[in-house]
């Protein structure tokens, strides 16, 4: 009887610690691929990883991003991770409906990470350099038009905008179809200290730039 009793109480002691342990396996649910991209982004002449995945059980289907950086033996790790650079697909918002947006494509040259995204009435690339164990923000090209319209006519005006976040550097030029010199251009310094990491960046983020 006493060891029928031991034995209860080991069970017993035993099916909370097998629910912790159950609680602290959190599932990944971003199983499904939408984007990847390869190239040497840590200057080592090997070849890096950059992959987006969308979690399929989320009604609002988020995004998450990766980057793995190669290793002296070869191998790949986890550098960067974040699921709030990229807008969901059927934001909570939306009720249901679509963001109305292509999820962002990203590129790799020359070492830099290009991050190219749809905007509202436009788009707009994000370049992003390896440095100091970061991904830091340092070139961002917009392109927008003040059309009302599913498309544009002579009627449309576009502002293109360069900023070079290294030098501070903010330019705006706005332009018209078959213009031959630009209708206005607007330049001014706008110095962010420190740069923008990129696991910090929220996909509204570009408003601010």
């Amino acid at each position: 009887m006493k060891n029928l009793n031991l034995c209860a109480l080991f069970i017993l002691m035993s099916v909370p610690m097998c629910l912790s342990a159950q609680k602290g396996m959190v599932k990944d649910t971003y199983t499904y691929q939408v984007r990847d991209e390869y190239g040497d982004l840590n200057n080592d002449g090997k070849e890096d990883k950059v992959l987006v995945k969308m979690d399929t059980i989320d009604e609002t289907r988020p995004l998450k991003l990766q980057i793995f950086l190669s290793q002296p033996d070869g191998k790949l790790i986890l550098a960067v991770s974040s699921t709030k650079i990229i807008e969901p697909q059927y934001p909570s918002e939306n009720k249901g409906k679509s963001n109305g947006f292509q999820i962002p494509s990203f590129f790799i040259e020359h070492g830099i990470l290009q991050m190219r995204s749809e905007i509202e009435n436009g788009n707009i690339t994000y370049d992003f350099k390896y440095k100091n164990r970061n991904f830091e923000l340092i070139h961002v090209s917009k392109l927008t038009n003040n059309s009302t319209k599913a498309y544009v006519d002579e009627y449309t005006t576009f502002t293109d905008t360069q900023f070079d976040l290294v030098t501070g550097i903010r330019t705006e030029t706005d332009d018209k179809l078959g213009s031959k010199k630009p209708l206005a251009i607007r330049k001014k310094k706008v110095l962010i200290r420190p740069l923008p990491k990129i696991q910090d960046m929220k996909f509204s983020d570009t408003t601010l730039y």
